[in-house]
């Protein structure tokens, strides 16, 4: 019985996540992307001196305002955002995560990479999908880490901000995460 359970919980999970990475990202338009956008990114920069110092000194963000993140055993989360230099935007893009372990739950939250060097902005914009730990150096910042940040510290190629996390998810697991442009 055990055994079917497990079996049939991992074949929805398999086909969950299959359905969320052969869908076309247009479940939000680019209106509300840059609405949520815009206060999601304002509300970082309000409330952590870390993301407002950081964010003086980045060239562009990429920001995914909410993502939905689920899992029993197999899991995923899928989110729309833009790229934006001050109040331009320089693209649209998707991101999607799978992941497989000890986890169980559901969980909402936004992220928000400040890209620091050309070189980090040029392979967002260039690149036809990305995996976070590929390509640019990205520094996810927790709350020990943003109290040592300084201007004189500030050396990596992007700096990541996790926030307005909500729901629970339990979880100890390997995964990855794949950024997309939306075409």
């Amino acid at each position: 019985m055990l055994r079917y359970l497990f079996l049939s919980a991992l074949t929805g999970a398999v086909l969950t996540l299959t359905g969320c990475t052969s869908t076309p990202p247009s479940a939000a338009t680019t209106s509300n992307i840059d609405a949520m956008s815009v206060q999601a990114l304002d509300s970082l920069t309000s409330n952590n001196a870390a993301a407002r110092a950081i964010a003086s000194k980045s060239r562009a963000v990429l920001i995914f305002p909410s993502i939905t993140k689920a899992g029993f055993v197999l899991g995923g989360a899928y989110g729309e955002g833009e790229l934006r230099r001050g109040r331009e935007v320089a693209g649209y893009y998707s991101t999607f995560t799978g992941s497989w372990g000890l986890q169980a739950g559901a969980q909402s939250y936004g992220y928000a990479v400040f890209l620091m060097t050309k070189e980090a902005e040029d392979y967002a914009l260039a690149a036809d999908g990305w995996e976070i730990g590929v390509g640019p150096t990205v520094v996810v910042v927790n709350q020990g880490l943003a109290e040592n940040l300084s201007s004189t510290t500030l050396q990596d190629d992007a700096y990541a901000f996790i926030f307005d996390q909500k729901g629970l998810m339990a979880s100890i697991s390997i995964e990855g995460t794949k950024i997309t442009r939306i075409k």
